[in-house]
């Protein structure tokens, strides 16, 4: 009889997802039926939509949905090919120049995901012999990034810029130093110190590189970013962005002096490897991205949302965190209390994002809550009331 181990025995022995299941508490891979908009239909029931990162309301834009319509009609589905081979069209060759306008930067390339564009710039750069130093609590993306490249990867305390002064002191003088942080970290709605970041990191000849998936299109002035908002875009070595927040579509950027991006180009195994942004994605986001230039009023309406529900959160006694942004969590501490809060509220008709650890710190699970600048003041009065109730209910406020 053979005594070897099944490969799958973990598959059989996961049972958490059928026991939350069982329970009616499992509140992931909901299929929503209808465009992401402020209301949905999640299995046949309406909900509020205060989990989705669409942040600026353009999913459904005309402008956004006839230029993704139009590119269908002039390059069909797919380019069925790489970037590095037959996969580049003038469309993606238009993106890149119009983003590193955007962005003040010498040159910009877009992947395929915002995952592969962490995944590949950072296992790119970072060589045998360099150092990658990450936040504690920075994207998944991120760290796989840091862990595929041949460099050593450490990392600091959340936002904690003492410990950050002690890794950088403890990595070898001769060693390239890549510091890369999350702008606006997506669970908490708290912003990486860059003005404190770019000092140490030119103290300590280390680059930077900031992941903007969540700050583009709501951060700065002029919605360049946390880097724009912090007033350091000069001291920044690389932004890179997602275009499946405030753009609306689907893919990645990353922006920087022209001599990096086309190693990066010749580098990125993500990208060199999949098949290029379909044409559809990509004319979305150069909509978008004339939309987010022209209408700056949709960014100062998200945040007149964003803060009446920080306000109103905080005066009903929960706890938001640290946020200083449109992404505002609810910590409730105990997951099990999450999971009862995240389906009352669904049954109430307001969709949540219930976030547990690891993906948090433990006893830190959290609902996760973002607001968009389509949302109308009846919404967020109507939100603000289902808080209260459910937030008593579950003996999170008195």
């Amino acid at each position: 009889m053979s005594t070897n181990a099944d490969l799958f025995a973990k598959c059989e022995a996961f049972v958490a997802s059928r026991e939350a299941k069982a329970l009616g508490y499992y509140p992931y891979f909901k299929p929503v039926s209808t465009a992401e908009d402020t209301e949905v239909i999640i299995e046949g029931h309406k909900v509020l939509m205060l989990g989705s990162n669409n942040y600026l309301g353009l999913t459904t834009h005309p402008k956004v949905v006839e230029a993704a319509v139009e590119a269908v009609r002039k390059y069909g589905t797919s380019s069925c090919g790489s970037r590095f081979l037959n996969g580049t069209l003038d469309l993606h060759r238009r993106l890149e120049e119009r983003l590193a306008e955007f962005l003040r930067r010498e040159a910009a390339l877009v992947f395929s995901t915002g995952f592969q564009t962490n995944l590949g710039t950072i296992s790119a750069l970072v060589g045998k012999g360099d150092v990658v130093i990450s936040d504690k609590w920075n994207h998944a993306s991120i760290v796989d990034g840091a862990r595929l490249s041949y460099g050593e990867f450490r990392r600091f305390r959340h936002n904690d810029m003492g410990d950050l002064e002690k890794v950088l002191k403890d990595c070898p003088e001769e060693a390239g130093k890549l510091i890369v942080v999350d702008g606006l970290f997506s669970m908490e709605g708290d912003l990486s110190p860059l003005d404190e970041i770019t000092k140490l990191a030119k103290r300590y000849g280390a680059r930077v590189m900031v992941d903007d998936a969540h700050g583009l299109g709501v951060m700065g002035e002029h919605g360049r970013g946390t880097a724009e908002h912090f007033g350091v875009e000069d001291e920044i070595d690389l932004v890179m962005g997602t275009f499946s927040k405030s753009f609306a579509s689907l893919g990645g950027v990353i922006a920087g002096d022209a001599y990096v991006i086309e190693y990066i180009q010749h580098h990125a195994r993500s990208m060199i490897f999949s098949a290029s942004m379909p044409p559809a994605a990509v004319a979305a986001v150069l909509a978008a991205l004339e939309i987010i230039e022209k209408e700056p009023e949709r960014r100062k309406q998200l945040w007149k949302n964003a803060r009446k529900m920080l306000h109103g959160l905080k005066e009903l006694g929960f706890d938001t965190g640290c946020s200083q942004t449109p992404v505002i969590p609810i910590v409730v501490g105990d997951m099990f209390k999450a999971l009862e809060m995240w389906k009352r509220l669904f049954e109430a008709g307001v969709y949540v994002n219930v976030v547990l650890p690891p993906a948090v710190p433990p006893d830190r699970a959290l609902l996760r809550t973002s607001y968009m600048a389509t949302h109308t003041d009846k919404q967020l009065d109507f939100a603000l009331e289902v808080f209260e109730r459910v937030g008593r209910a579950c003996g999170l406020i008195p």
